[in-house]
């Protein structure tokens, strides 16, 4: 393994590093992800699945982003070891400052682990805002319906729990013909004006 991400210095023009230096680097790197040393030298089919998740945020980390995209990188793994993910992501952002573009269907995740949210359907982004915008304050059908489907940890509201549906195309909602409207803040929905009049009545 510390061969593939020593390669990978050689590959970015933005990391001068002496080449006797690069196995210390990817100490430096295993430990900030929770590996020991020992794992530099192990072959793949070792490691378990969140240990996995683990080397590819350190490959990624080894080539000094300011960004890293991650798409679906905890759905393949039990929720024990998707927790231990998100937390070590966290972790790793507060001390390295490092910004995630964080791709998820898990909404309980997204919430944990964002500071901006934004809300894609079909390729097109319907709804975004701060966290507590977009969870507070749902303005999207297909937002809501999103939302509606987390579980309650408490058993009582789980069980009063309405999840809503969205059929986008009965919903006579043409993504086309829609702005990206703000409604507050840095809260923006996608909708024509009739559509944000009616999904904002209250009452």
């Amino acid at each position: 393994m510390s061969n593939l991400n020593a390669t990978n210095f050689k590959h970015n023009q933005n990391i001068v590093i002496p080449e006797n230096r690069y196995v210390v680097v990817v100490y430096d790197i295993l430990d900030l992800v929770g590996l020991s040393h020992e794992h530099a030298s192990r072959y793949p089919h070792q490691f378990s699945g969140g240990q996995r998740q683990r080397i590819g945020i350190a490959r990624a980390l080894v080539m000094n982003p300011d960004l890293i995209i991650a798409d679906e990188a905890i759905s393949a793994l039990d929720v024990s070891i998707q927790a231990q993910v998100v937390n070590l992501m966290k972790e790793i952002q507060e001390k390295t400052n490092i910004a995630y573009l964080f791709i998820a269907h898990d909404l309980s995740m997204v919430r944990y682990i964002s500071d901006r949210i934004g809300v894609l359907h079909f390729g097109h982004l319907v709804e975004t805002g701060t966290t507590e915008e977009i969870f507070e304050n749902p303005i999207h059908p297909y937002t809501k319906s999103l939302l509606s489907a987390i579980p309650h940890p408490n058993p009582v509201t789980e069980r009063e729990r309405k999840s809503m549906t969205y059929d986008y195309a009965s919903s006579g909602i043409d993504y086309s013909k829609g702005l990206l409207q703000n409604v507050g803040g840095t809260h923006q929905v996608l909708a024509t004006d009739e559509e944000l009049q009616r999904w904002t009545a209250k009452g």
